[in-house]
């Protein structure tokens, strides 16, 4: 195990998390928040002075990088990161107890959205910002980001491809050009492309700058955390449409529009997975607005009822978590379907969580290949995607992380019950399925309406390791307390 090379990394990565607060000091300074402003400040010095120590032990590091460093690097960097980003909310007051301050930046890195704070307004400015903004760099993820910037050398690409792999949703990563280094900087120009019609669209539909802003990092992350306390609903129908296409945008697998880019349309738009994805959203949307209209007709219209379905359909299967209304009160059926897409998730290579519609196509055709062989024992079949043939490993890979999803989902619920033993099981199992699959919102005492401050720390850091376990895919965190990760 090379231990240099990765405090080497670390270090990196807290001089990133310093960068990153200064425009949020910055507004904090604009706005004269003192209290965000002392905040901030601490935040920022004690992150470099961490970064100057790790700096200083990993002198003369070697770059030998193999996957066991990558999974264990970048589960860390994750830890270590909302161990930094959550300083701003402790110092400065405004969120007293450090785990709920954990919960909150690990909420805003892994693209949650799931919050503490009741009264999301009188956070001020600058920490609404960082909150944010930790959406857009967890989205696409802080490690890609730091591949894309750093030099490039052909010596890179060994630890590139296996942070890459550990970091990004998804059965697997490829590359997409030769250098890695050129492949996360791809990554990142659509990303910020994207981001940025986001914003435009928005600002065409008068939303306050400020806003739309830190609505368009929360929907390029696919995270969920407003900057208002009635979320997205005071804001127009212009506004909430423009957030429903890009919502359902971020939700796409970034591979598709780089096959866009090279005009390879035909190939991006029969992908199987692309299909399946949007098959789903409107299957949802149809059955949602149906039920929904035919259900609470005196509160319905028609207009209304196509455009909050639409919404929130794409705001969970995206996991993105923003909301226009109380849709812990729609119809039993309706909910369901909310519940089944908080399991679907967005496509692989997305900014979306979930189990992936990959993995559920995945899933399918496997269950498929396996029903055919009972009454055609001796026939081989293999599993395709897209034309091409998907390795057993793949389909190993897919079973195993299944098989850990259950169990993690079981444990968690479990502890979640015996913490406080005083909520609905509604309640905990949709907190520990909005957790888990970076979605935010829940049913019940944590819905829309509601918030995550009625847990205790057991059940806070629980599901902050949730929230860590669901955005990288649950392995790289799990190989942080396997021994045998450690054993040469």
């Amino acid at each position: 195990m090379n231990y240099k090379i990765m405090i080497r990394i670390h270090s990196w990565i807290l001089l990133l998390a310093s960068a990153f607060m200064a425009p949020a000091l910055l507004i904090s300074i604009v706005t004269s928040d003192r209290p965000a402003e002392r905040g901030f400040t601490g935040a920022i010095l004690i992150t470099l002075a961490a970064a100057a120590v790790l700096r200083l032990v990993s002198r003369n590091a070697e770059r030998k990088f193999y996957a066991r460093e990558g999974l264990v690097c970048t589960g860390m960097a994750w830890i270590v990161l909302s161990l930094s980003g959550c300083l701003p909310f402790f110092l400065s007051g405004r969120i007293p107890n450090f785990i709920d301050a954990f919960f909150e930046i690990v909420s805003g890195f892994t693209t949650t959205g799931a919050s503490v704070v009741s009264d999301v307004e009188a956070l001020g400015k600058g920490l609404l910002y960082w909150r944010s903004f930790s959406h857009w760099v967890g989205g696409m993820g802080v490690l890609v980001f730091f591949l894309a910037i750093i030099p490039a050398s052909g010596r890179n690409d060994g630890y590139m491809l296996h942070i890459l792999r550990a970091e990004s949703p998804g059965p697997s990563v490829n590359k997409m050009v030769p250098r890695m280094r050129d492949t996360a900087a791809i990554l990142y120009i659509m990303y910020c492309v994207l981001t940025l019609l986001d914003i435009m669209f928005l600002l065409v539909g008068r939303m306050p700058v400020f806003d739309a802003v830190c609505i368009a990092f929360g929907t390029a992350g696919t995270g969920g955390f407003a900057v208002l306390n009635s979320g997205m609903a005071a804001y127009t129908p212009f506004a909430q449409n423009v957030t429903t296409v890009f919502m359902l945008l971020f939700g796409v697998n970034f591979s598709i529009y780089y096959m866009l880019l090279l005009k390879h349309v035909k190939q991006a738009l029969f992908d199987e997975e692309l299909r399946l994805y949007f098959g789903i959203v409107a299957a949802s949307i149809l059955f949602t607005a149906v039920n929904v209209y035919r259900c609470m007709p005196e509160t319905a219209n028609v207009e209304g009822t196509i455009r909050h379905s639409a919404f929130q359909v794409a705001s969970i299967i995206t996991t993105t978590g923003y909301s226009t209304l109380d849709f812990d009160k729609w119809p039993g059926f309706s909910k369901a379907i909310l519940l089944c897409l908080m399991f679907v998730g967005a496509s692989a290579g997305s900014t979306g969580g979930g189990i992936k519609v990959s993995r559920v196509l995945l899933l399918i055709k496997n269950l498929r290949r396996n029903a055919h062989q009972i009454f055609h024992p001796h026939e081989v079949r293999i599993v395709r995607m897209n034309g091409s043939r998907v390795p057993e490993q793949t389909m190993s890979n897919v079973n195993n992380y299944l098989a850990a999803y259950v169990i993690i989902v079981i444990v968690s619920f479990l502890l979640l019950a015996l913490d406080r033993g005083n909520f609905s099981l509604t309640t905990d199992f949709s907190a520990v399925m909005a957790t888990f699959n970076n979605i935010g919102p829940g049913f019940d005492a944590v819905g829309p309406t509601q918030n995550f401050s009625c847990y205790g720390n057991l059940s806070t850091l629980v599901m902050a390791f949730d929230m860590l376990l669901g955005r990288l895919e649950i392995f790289p965190i799990l190989a942080l307390f396997a021994p045998s990760t450690y054993k040469e």
